[in-house]
């Protein structure tokens, strides 16, 4: 039986230092990811070529790269915390990575759960009901109107349904003094042009079929997004089994250091 201790004793040690390294590895892994992400976004918002005006302009690639700062600046934290945890042995730091990565593990389980509840809230009548109650036109300062304005332009459509629903647009219509049939969005662009060059202003806000976007926003996001949904269903579950099974190495080794 004493013989046995002894045994054990080092297959304990060996399961441990193997977690280490392990550890060590997988969190190096997201330090590196965190700090590409981080330097990506620096790179964007100071860029002295004239990136940043182009993103500045836009509010979707703006809100894009905010993101790339968080999400780097939360991966670099996350992958520090983790490597010097696992290499020093740290309690400190191995509890604090656990803590880390148990909230962000929630926050993304809340997440998935409440973007079930509200799914209801997905749909195309949603959509049309707030596009005709708050759009404002070619607003810059009106957050709602300029995001739909970057989506109509991005993806070359109007509106949720199409160019019947500035109709019953009421604020729209109202800003507009009913001169305009369609936002200026909504206008077709020359294919070749770089600057976005519209085919005539003109005829487009008079309603024109010819100059302007007629399909809604809502089919050409879906379709476009359609083929992407169970890999972004993968990936979320692959996440959320690699931060669970972060927590448990982690956990492990806090407890296996003496």
């Amino acid at each position: 039986m004493p013989e046995e201790l002894p045994r054990w004793s080092t297959m304990e040690g060996d399961c441990l230092s193997c977690m280490k390294y392990l550890m060590f590895v997988f969190n190096f892994f997201i330090f590196l990811g965190g700090a590409c992400l981080l330097a990506i976004g620096i790179w964007v918002m100071v860029d002295p070529t004239g990136f940043r005006e182009i993103v500045a302009a836009n509010p979707l690639l703006l809100t894009g790269a905010y993101i790339l700062l968080a999400m780097g600046g939360l991966l670099f934290l996350l992958g520090f915390l983790g490597c010097c945890g696992a290499v020093r042995e740290n309690k400190c730091l191995l509890l604090f990575f656990f803590l880390f990565i148990l909230i962000i593990f929630l926050a993304e389980l809340s997440a998935a759960i409440l973007a079930f509840i509200f799914r209801e809230n997905l749909t195309r009548e949603f959509f049309t009901k707030e596009l005709t109650k708050h759009y404002q036109g070619n607003n810059d300062t009106d957050v709602f109107s300029a995001t739909w304005n970057s989506v109509m332009i991005t993806f070359g459509c109007c509106g949720v349904n199409g160019p019947e629903d500035f109709k019953f647009a009421s604020v729209f219509r109202l800003l507009t003094l009913d001169s305009e049939e369609v936002p200026e969005a909504c206008c077709r662009r020359e294919p070749q042009s770089r600057d976005g060059v519209l085919l005539s202003r003109e005829e487009c806000l008079l309603g024109r079929s010819l100059f302007l976007n007629k399909q809604g926003c809502y089919t050409v996001i879906l379709n476009t997004f359609e083929t992407y949904v169970y890999l972004a269903g993968a990936l979320a579950i692959g996440v959320l089994a690699i931060e669970l099974f972060a927590m448990i190495f982690a956990m492990c080794l806090f407890r296996g250091i003496q």
